[in-house]
Order: structure tokens, then sequence, then C-alpha cells
């Protein structure tokens, strides 16, 4: 197969891809780069290099040839995130879709497996500690182990977090590095500003940090530190949605073995759902009224 050969072929899966309608048939020389212009994004490549797939809006990307009520079909997709309007090749998925899915599949299995950067964890001054598990393999396999502390970590959260606060902040990589990396630098700014409205606060030196982390995680801490609200955040298991989705995980006093009924959960923080200043205000708020009734969970909701 020739230079020209190989141009062709990519401009005909980037016409697939981008429902464009070359208005020229010529294949570029192999000097020169092509270029589309889908209907909502531009696609280049260049020295074999197209752009990422993955910042194309599927809420605006519509591939269904003359559809009967195309606007009826657009408003549908800007409310929900699924895969619609996809179109097909035969029985099978158009390139495009087919590129975007394993794109975000990959991402999936990116934000479970890598790590929150040891410079963000730095940067933020957080207190760093494990839980038992000894790499990514262990922790998806041992849940139990993701929610224990061995006696060096065990001590070294007793020796470096301010015990007996109001509100002790807990913050965990979970099933998305991800998660924590695109929302934790503006959700916590939003909840310390959240609790100065109703006079809490919480030390900022006493953040705690947990690689290889279950939400049972925060009980232990709970008992260890003896704060009366624990507000973990942890990121959440990916799906093809988003990558990035953060939940958290709110309760009073909670202990080892309590049922999950005690704890308030906030889930989908992210830009594509709740965004992280957003959730920060309303953790705030949760916060203060799991203090003012000295309750949370479902206990919480009954007292309201």
């Amino acid at each position: 197969m020739d230079k020209n050969d190989i141009k062709s072929m990519i401009v005909s899966i980037l016409e697939e891809m981008t429902e464009t309608k070359s208005s020229s048939s010529t294949v570029p020389s192999t000097s020169e780069s092509i270029q589309t212009q889908p209907n909502t994004n531009q696609t280049q490549v260049e020295d074999g290099m197209i752009d990422d797939i993955t910042e194309v809006n599927i809420r605006k990307q519509f591939l269904v040839p003359n559809p009967a009520d195309r606007e009826g079909y657009l408003k549908m997709k800007e409310k929900t995130p699924a895969r619609l309007g996809l179109w097909r090749s035969g029985p099978r998925y158009k390139t495009q879709s087919m590129l975007r899915f394993r794109a975000d599949h990959a991402a999936a299995q990116d934000a479970v497996f890598s790590y929150v950067p040891e410079e963000l964890i730095k940067e933020m001054n957080f207190v760093d500690v494990a839980t038992k598990c000894r790499d990514k393999d262990e922790y998806v396999t041992r849940p139990d182990l993701g929610r224990q502390f061995d006696e060096a970590n065990t001590e070294k959260i007793k020796n470096n977090v301010k015990l007996n606060q109001k509100v002790q902040i807990v913050v965990g990589d979970g099933l998305s590095s991800a998660a924590i990396g695109a929302n934790i630098k503006e959700i916590l700014p939003s909840i310390k500003q959240g609790l100065k409205m109703f006079g809490l606060d919480f030390d900022e030196k006493s953040v705690i940090f947990i690689k290889h982390a279950r939400v049972p995680a925060m009980d232990q801490i709970g008992e260890l530190t003896g704060s009366e609200v624990i507000c973990y955040l942890i990121g959440e298991r990916p799906g093809l949605v988003t990558a990035e989705s953060m939940s958290a995980y709110i309760a009073y006093k909670p202990t080892v073995g309590m049922p999950e009924a005690r704890r308030t959960v906030i889930s989908n923080i992210h830009k594509g759902g709740t965004p992280a200043v957003e959730a920060g205000a309303y953790i705030a708020e949760l916060i203060h009224k799991m203090l003012e009734h000295k309750k949370s969970g479902i206990d919480l909701k009954e007292a309201e």
C-alpha cells in the first residue's frame, strides 16, 4: 500500500467519523495535512495524528442520517450522556462511535489502576497514609484490606492529625485517582468557605489522604481521631460517561462495623454532573446539620 492509498483511507475514515461531505475528492500530497470540519468539532490529521476523540461532546454529536425530527433528538441528547443517535454501518457501530467507546473504556481502566500524583499530595499538604493493600491488584481483589490500616499507618494518623475535631476531612483515591486530580483543588476551598458561614472550620494540615482506599476506612479514622464528623472524598467507580466522578461520604461519629445507613452520600461530583464548587457548598450545609442534630444518614433524614 503506497502513501496515496494510505491518505485515501484516512480521508474515508475521517468522513465517516465527522459526517463531513467533502467537497473535494483529491488526496493531499505527503507534505500536506488533512483537515475536516464536522458539525460540532474540528478534526485534524497532521503527520498521522488526529485530535483527541474524547474531546467530542457526545451530547451534541448526532450521526443519524435523514432523521424525522433532528431538533427533538438533539433536545433529548442534551438531557443525558447516554450514547444516542450513533447510527451504524450494517449491524455494527460506525468507526467514530467504536473508537470513542474504546477510548472511554481505556480511560476508566486507567482511572482504576493509576495513582494520584505524589506532587499533588505534597502540594495539598495531606497526611499521606495507606491501607493494608500492597498494590492495585490486591486493592481490586481484596476489598477488606482497603478498609484497614497497619500499625505504622495507624500511628502516623495519631501523630500527625489534630484529634477530637468537629470536622475531619479525608481524601481517598478509591476506584478513580483521576477524580481526585480533577476535583480536589476546587472542592476543598468550597467546603472550607461553606463551613465558615456556619462558624465551623477544618484543619487543613490534618487532611488525610489514603492510598488504596475503600469507603469503610473512614470508620477506623473516626475512631482513631475522635472527630465528630468525618467527610470522606473518594473516587467513584468509573464508567463510560466519565472517569473523573467523585463521591462524598459523610458520617457523624462513624465506628467500625456500623451500618451503611448511617452514611450520607453525595455522588456524581464532576464537571458533567454536580460541579465541585457547588458540591462543596452542599457538603458544608450537610456537615452543619449533622453537628446540629448529632446524626447522619437515614437518622438525619428522619430528624429533619
